[in-house]
């Protein structure tokens, strides 16, 4: 079954991720809290879509973007970026780096 995997450092956040993507019942959700447990999550197995907030505590969004984009196997993961509202540079940088951004 394909993988939407959830990363905010809030457990609140990832919850109410979960519960507003419950529709898609053919997805399993899987979660992380930082930028490290991203990018394991994607070395141990396909994900088909990453959702992520971009200021975490232990790596920038925009870093985690690029480290997952470089192996030829995960460019094409779609990468929706949450940036907090007003962070247009933040906003810009991902859509650099070839995220899926929110308005």
């Amino acid at each position: 079954m394909p993988r939407i995997l959830i990363v905010d450092d809030s457990p609140t956040i990832r919850k109410m991720g979960r519960a507003s993507l419950r529709p898609l019942e053919s997805f399993d959700f899987i979660e992380a809290a930082n930028g490290l447990e991203a990018i394991e999550q994607v070395a141990l197995g396909p994900v088909a879509l990453m959702i992520r907030h971009l200021n975490l505590p232990d790596m920038p969004g925009v870093d985690v973007l690029k480290f997952i984009r470089r192996p030829p196997s995960s460019r094409a993961l779609p990468f929706v970026v949450l940036p907090p509202r007003g962070a247009a540079s933040n906003s810009a940088a991902a859509r650099a780096a070839a995220a899926n951004t929110r308005p």
